[in-house]
């Protein structure tokens, strides 16, 4: 989990690094199609039907459109704020899922929780609505734009929880977000006027094939893998230093620096995601849970990804 909360942190440093050689929506749009060979490659080794007729095709497609939409928010927006900020605002989107948890799936959260999304909340509130001397209209639209892509990326996690691709293998359910994505971002591009106006150099293509292979077509799967297997609950709290490694790794890399405003506001929005994913104190449980009584879901399974 470390190891995976260390490589999401860098990825928002990995987009802004390769921005001078490919625009976004093209790194989008590159990062997906790299992405789908290799779940297509690890399904074949596990022997997962990729292309079987399981009832999944129509809610697949849109968790695609909305993974589609989703990237496309967050890599516009990263072009215009810093990765500092961007990385804060996405993992926001654990505070959206533990909402529409609540609202949509009847889960219930314990008073530490409210807290921790109190906190996350004035955090975020802080950061966007205080004025800053280095922040200007088009760094707080970009700053909306990753926040519009977190609640996006809730949305789809709920949609996939509360939906027959809950039963889907990993790869497929995933596949299918990939493989709607590719399009999607490439007509943004198109939208946008991005062209890649000289060859990139060996960086850029090797962050490239950082964000394709590692984060998009192995972390997530290693991260399905992780919660199928062990207390996902237990896992999840690890996930809040994730956006503290994006503003190390932003700092020490791309020389941000934050402002005492933001500063402040970061850890807000770090505390309030821990006591988010903090679990609960054990109980016992019945060995035989009663139908009238579904055993919890943890509201924040897959929401770690970026």
């Amino acid at each position: 989990m470390l190891m995976l909360c260390l490589s999401w942190g860098f990825n928002q440093i990995a987009v802004k690094l390769a921005l001078p050689d490919i625009p976004p929506m093209l790194q989008g749009m590159i990062r997906s199609a790299g992405a789908l060979p290799v779940l297509l490659l690890i399904a074949r080794f596990r022997g997962v039907k990729m292309f079987a007729a399981d009832g999944t095709l129509g809610v697949g497609l849109f968790a695609g459109l909305l993974f589609g939409v989703e990237f496309a928010l967050i890599f516009r927006g990263i072009a215009l704020t810093s990765a500092s900020r961007a990385v804060v605002f996405l993992y926001t989107a654990p505070f959206f899922v533990a909402l529409g948890s609540y609202q949509f799936l009847g889960e219930r959260l314990r008073a530490s929780q409210w807290s921790g999304l109190g906190l996350s909340f004035a955090g975020v509130a802080l950061a966007i609505g205080v004025p800053q001397a280095d922040v200007d209209a088009s760094v707080l639209l970009g700053d909306l734009m990753i926040v519009g892509g977190g609640s996006l990326w809730a949305a789809t996690t709920l949609l996939v929880k509360a939906s027959p691709l809950r039963r889907a293998p990993p790869e497929k359910a995933l596949g299918y977000q990939v493989a709607v994505s590719i399009p999607i971002l490439g007509l943004a591009a198109w939208f946008w006027g991005e062209t890649v106006t000289r060859v990139p150099g060996p960086l850029a293509l090797s962050l490239m094939a950082y964000q394709a292979l590692w984060v998009v077509g192995l972390t997530f799967l290693i991260w399905v893998g992780l919660i199928k297997t062990y207390s996902a609950s237990k896992l999840s709290a690890f996930t809040f230093i994730t956006p503290l490694f994006g503003v190390v790794a932003s700092y020490l890399i791309l020389h941000d620096t934050p402002t005492p405003v933001f500063g402040a506001a970061a850890i807000l929005v770090i505390a309030g995601l821990y006591l988010v994913n903090r679990p609960g104190p054990a109980g016992p449980s019945p060995i035989h849970p009663s139908p009238a009584t579904p055993a919890a879901i943890d509201p924040l399974l897959n929401v770690t990804k970026t």
